[in-house]
C-alpha cells in the first residue's frame, strides 16, 4: 500500500520514520504517478492548465501539452495573484502567501505560490531528518541544538497578500509555533527570539542563550555554512559584550525588543562569573582554531549546508570547528522542498541528497558536460544552438529513469500551482536508494561570468579559486569570501575577483607579496576552461584576470545591502558573480590591493580523438 502524499507520524518514532522513507523510495515511481495525478485532478480547470489540456487530466498528455518554463513564464500569473486575482489562475487551493527567493542571482527577488497544505509538507519534510540524524548520531535527546535561525519582516503585495522567504513563512507558522514536543529537537534559543525581526538583536541573543547553556548544546548550525561563519564574525566583535552579560546576569540595554529580552533575561536568569571567566579564556586563546569545539565541548557536528558555492568555506569552517562533523542535511528552495541527505556523515564533497517521490512531481533535463567547440544550450540564451537543438534538450526524464554519473537540471511541478518549472539547479546522479535516485548538487544554471563567448559556471569559479587559494595557505592566510564580475568598462573586458582575507592568527593585519598574488590570478585562469582560455591566449578577446582585496568586513556591507534590497538574512547566500553597479561600488570603496595575471594561460586547439 503506498503511503498517503502526507503521511502523519510521530517524530519521537524513528523507527516508523525509518520505515516511511524506505516505503517512499521503493515505489518512487508509484507515488510519482500517484503525485501527478493527484496535482491534475485538483488543478485541471485552472486557467493555466486548462489552457494546455481543455480541462482534461490525463497524465499522458501532460508531458506532451504542458511546457517546460521559466519564471518569466510563469511570472505574470503569480504577478495577478499578487494584485488580486483569484488563486484559480495556478492552483485550486487558496494561495495563502507568496515565498520570496533569496534574489541574489541579479535583479528582484522571485514570488513563489504557497498554501497552507503546503505548511503541512514541509512540516512532514523536516520531521523526516530526524530519524536519518538518530541512525547516524547517538543523544541528540539528551541535550539541545543551538540552531541560528531568523526571519525577515513580510512585504505585502497590493492585494495584501503576504510575500516573505520560505524560512520566515515556516518560523511564523502555527507548524512552527505550536508544534509537538520532539525531545530531538529542542533549541538553546526560545521561539521568541528567532522571531524579533531585528536581525542584530537576534543574533546577540541566540549566541548569547546558546553560551549560557553551553553544557547543554549537542549540535550547532545555521541554514547556510556563510551565516554560520558571520555568527563567528559576529562573537569576535561582540565577546566582551556577551561575556559581561552573562557576568552580570543583564542583557545589554540595547536589547529592546521586548519579547527578545524578556526571553534571553529568563535563559540568563543570574549572574554566572564563573561561566563568564571560563567563556572569556577561550576568547582570549591567540587563535580562534578550533573554537566551535572549546565554546561548546559536547557538540557533535555544526549542521550547514556545504554544497553547491556553499563548498568554499568548508576550509574555513574546518578551522573554527575543532573537527566537527559538517553535516548538510537537506536541499530545498523557496519553490519546493526537494530531498533529504540519507548519509548525513559523509565529506562534505561527497554529500548527496535522495529526492522525497512525496514532494512534488520530479523531471529533469539532461546537461551534456561541456567541451570546447560543443554548444552547450541548457535554456541559456546562446546564438550557437539551434531552435531544433533547444527542443532537443526540453525533453525531459523522469525521476526514476535518470542515469548514475549523467547531469540533469531540474523541473517541478508542485502542490501549490507550478508546472513543468525550470528550477534552474544542476544536479549529477551519484547513486539510487532502493528505486529513488540519488543528487549531488553541483551549481546554479545561470550564475556565469561571460564577456566573449566564454561561460564560466558557479562550479568552474570555485573550482579555480579553490586552486589559487592554495598558493595562500603556506603564508596562513584564509580565503573567507569571494564574489566576482566580468568588467567590460575598457576593452578587452576581463573578469575581476573580490578576496576577503584574513590570517589564522588574531591579527587584522594583511601584508600581501605581489608576486604570490599575481601567482594566483595566473592560478584561476589556468584552471578556467578551454574557451576561456582561448579567448585570453588566442583571441585577445579577455584581458588579464584581475584579483582586488578587499578589507575586513566588506562582504558583511554587502550583505547588509542585499537585505536592504529585499533579500533574507535567513536565505542570504554571497553571490558568485555580481551585476549590480551598487554592489561593485560597495565593495570597490573597501579594495585594499589589486593584482593582475602576468602571464596568459596554456591552450590547445580542440582535437576529436580518432580510433
Amino acid at each position: 500500500m503506498l503511503p498517503r502524499m502526507i503521511p502523519s507520524y510521530n517524530p519521537n518514532d524513528n523507527e516508523y520514520g525509518l520505515k516511511l522513507l524506505e516505503d517512499l523510495t521503493t515505489n518512487a515511481y508509484e507515488v510519482q504517478q500517484q503525485v501527478l495525478e493527484e496535482i491534475l485532478t485538483k488543478n485541471a480547470q485552472t486557467e493555466y492548465l486548462s489552457a494546455f489540456l481543455n480541462g482534461h487530466y490525463d497524465r499522458k498528455d501532460f508531458k506532451k501539452k504542458v511546457p517546460v518554463v521559466n519564471y518569466e513564464d510563469v511570472k505574470p500569473y503569480i504577478e495577478r495573484i499578487a494584485n488580486g486575482e483569484p488563486s484559480d489562475i495556478i492552483s485550486a487551493q487558496k494561495i495563502t502567501e507568496l515565498l520570496t527567493s533569496s534574489g541574489t542571482s541579479g535583479g528582484q527577488p522571485k514570488m513563489m505560490p504557497s498554501t497552507v497544505e503546503d505548511l503541512d509538507r514541509k512540516t512532514f519534510f523536516y520531521n523526516l531528518l530526524v530519524p536519518v540524524m538518530n541512525k547516524y548520531v547517538d543523544g541528540l535527546d539528551q541535550g539541545k541544538g543551538m540552531y541560528l535561525l531568523f526571519i525577515k519582516p513580510e512585504i505585502s503585495t497590493p492585494s495584501g497578500l503576504v510575500a516573505r522567504p520560505v524560512l520566515t513563512s515556516y518560523y511564523k507558522s502555527s507548524n512552527f509555533r505550536n508544534r509537538p514536543f520532539n525531545r530531538y529537537n529542542i533549541y538553546t534559543s526560545p521561539d521568541e527570539i528567532i522571531l524579533c525581526s531585528d536581525s542584530k538583536q537576534s543574533m546577540y541573543c541566540q549566541l548569547l542563550c546558546g553560551l549560557v547553556q553551553r553544557d547543554e548544546v549537542m549540535r550547532v548550525g545555521a541554514v547556510f555554512a556563510s551565516a554560520f561563519l558571520r555568527a563567528i564574525k559576529f562573537l569576535e566583535d561582540h565577546w566582551k559584550e556577551l561575556c559581561s552579560n552573562i557576568g552580570s546576569g543583564h542583557v545589554s540595554d540595547w536589547i529592546t525588543d521586548p519579547s527578545c529580552r524578556n526571553a534571553v533575561s529568563l535563559v540568563l536568569s543570574k549572574p554566572n562569573p564563573d561561566l563568564a571567566n571560563l567563556i572569556e579564556h577561550e576568547f582570549n586563546n591567540k587563535s580562534w582554531e578550533g573554537i566551535v569545539k572549546r565554546l561548546w565541548p559536547r557538540t557533535k557536528y555544526i549542521e550547514v549546508i556545504v554544497t553547491g558555492s556553499m563548498a568554499q568555506y568548508i576550509p574555513t569552517l574546518e578551522f573554527y570547528s575543532g573537527g566537527l562533523p559538517l553535516i548538510s542535511t537537506m536541499y530545498a528552495s523557496s519553490e519546493c522542498y526537494f530531498g533529504i541527505n540519507f548519509n548525513p556523515r559523509n565529506k562534505p564533497h561527497d554529500v548527496a541528497y535522495t529526492l522525497l517521490p512525496n514532494m512534488a512531481y520530479f523531471e529533469f533535463l539532461p546537461v551534456e558536460k561541456h567541451h570546447e567547440e560543443v554548444a552547450l544550450c541548457n535554456g541559456v540564451s546562446d546564438q550557437s544552438c539551434t531552435k531544433e537543438e533547444e527542443k532537443e534538450n526540453l525533453e525531459t526524464v523522469d525521476l526514476v529513469d535518470v542515469k548514475l554519473g549523467h547531469y540533469y537540471e531540474l523541473v517541478v511541478t508542485t502542490f501549490t500551482g507550478l508546472y513543468r518549472y525550470r528550477v534552474g539547479d544542476i544536479l549529477m546522479v551519484t547513486g539510487f536508494h532502493n528505486k529513488a535516485p540519488q543528487f549531488r548538487f553541483m551549481h546554479r544554471r545561470n550564475v556565469v561570468l561571460s564577456i566573449d563567448t566564454d561561460k564560466t559556471n558557479e562550479e568552474d569559479l570555485l573550482n579555480a579559486v579553490t586552486q589559487a587559494k592554495l598558493l595562500l595557505d603556506p603564508l596562513g592566510f584564509l580565503l573567507i569570501e569571494y564574489t566576482s564580475y566580468a568588467d567590460t568598462s575598457s576593452i578587452p573586458g576581463h573578469y575581476v575577483l573580490f578576496w576577503e582575507l584574513k590570517t589564522k592568527e588574531k591579527n587584522d593585519l594583511i601584508e600581501l607579496d605581489t608576486n604570490i598574488m599575481e601567482q594566483c590570478c595566473s592560478t584561476v585562469e589556468e584552471s578556467l576552461d578551454s574557451v576561456y582560455r582561448r579567448c585570453r591566449r588566442k583571441d585577445n578577446s579577455i584581458g588579464p584576470l584581475e584579483i582586488r582585496i578587499v578589507k575586513h568586513g566588506a562582504f558583511d556591507a554587502l550583505m547588509d545591502f542585499s537585505v536592504s534590497q529585499g533579500s533574507s538574512v535567513n536565505q542570504y547566500k554571497t553571490p558568485r558573480c555580481i551585476k549590480s553597479e551598487e554592489a561593485i561600488k560597495i565593495l570597490d570603496s573597501r579594495v585594499v590591493g589589486r593584482f593582475f595575471s602576468k602571464s596568459t594561460p596554456l591552450w590547445e586547439p580542440f582535437r576529436m580523438e580518432t580510433k
